[in-house]
């Protein structure tokens, strides 16, 4: 339940449209609620901002659906992510309403447009093609959260005119994502262009000594840009959460 819910619930029952006991039984579980296998938290939404984020890898799509059926009725957005796209098939029978995103492997169900939170917009950037997968799970992160998210692909350093030819929307961004695999360099330079929080993710993308992403990880870690800050490998759903709390401020 979100504050706007509750605010409207409390009105209800102060205005006496809503009987007390249906309102005490709409916040019986508004801490958490167990199904056995899950503690679903209510709360989270009120805590933090937004609604728990279910994550898909390691569940069955049965256990994932059980969870967002307690979640739907409370509500406006629920996300899913690491999500195959055989489990997403078994969900989309369950909530015909998500929507599968294959590339970012992120189902999203929601009930309406998230409102606009976001002061001002979030920039997301993917070195090169292969990092577009966790770059997107980033996008449709902060996207959800209420953004505005704009995104550039493909733009690493071994072609650095191709990042310059899109200064405009790295000038007017207010917070940048920045994903990247190999060396990992590409947070760097977009910390040395502006004076903003970057937020580098380094993605499990590189040949041999790139070691499944923990010298592009090392790499933006000593990074010499100190605007630059690092999520997990392949953690495009850190960034994008990150980014929309640091816009909201």
């Amino acid at each position: 339940m979100n504050p706007e819910d509750l605010q409207k619930l409390l009105e209800a029952v102060a205005n006496g449209r809503t009987q007390v006991s249906s309102a005490m039984e709409q916040l019986q579980h508004l801490s958490m609620e167990d199904i056995e296998y899950a503690h679903v938290d209510h709360h989270r939404s009120l805590r933090k901002g937004f609604p728990e984020v279910i994550f898909g890898e390691g569940k069955t799509a049965d256990q994932i659906a059980g969870i967002m059926e307690k979640m739907v009725p409370r509500e406006n957005i629920v996300l899913v992510t690491r999500v195959s796209g055989e489990k997403a098939g078994h969900l989309n029978e369950h909530f015909p309403g998500a929507v599968y995103h294959e590339d970012a492997r992120m189902l999203i169900l929601e009930k309406s447009p998230p409102r606009v939170q976001g002061k001002g917009s979030i920039l997301v950037m993917s070195a090169g093609t292969s990092d577009i997968p966790v770059a997107k799970e980033a996008y449709l992160t902060a996207q959800a959260m209420g953004n505005r998210v704009e995104v550039v692909y493909d733009v690493g350093v071994a072609g650095i005119h191709r990042l310059f030819a899109h200064k405009e929307a790295i000038d007017r961004a207010t917070v940048l994502i920045v994903a990247a695999g190999m060396e990992g360099a590409l947070p760097s330079v977009v910390g040395g262009l502006v004076n903003r929080p970057v937020i580098g993710v380094p993605t499990s993308i590189g040949y041999g000594t790139s070691l499944g992403g923990l010298t592009p990880l090392f790499a933006m870690l000593n990074s010499c840009s100190s605007n630059v800050a690092v999520v997990n490998i392949d953690n495009g759903f850190g960034a994008g959460y990150l980014a929309a709390m640091i816009n909201r401020e």
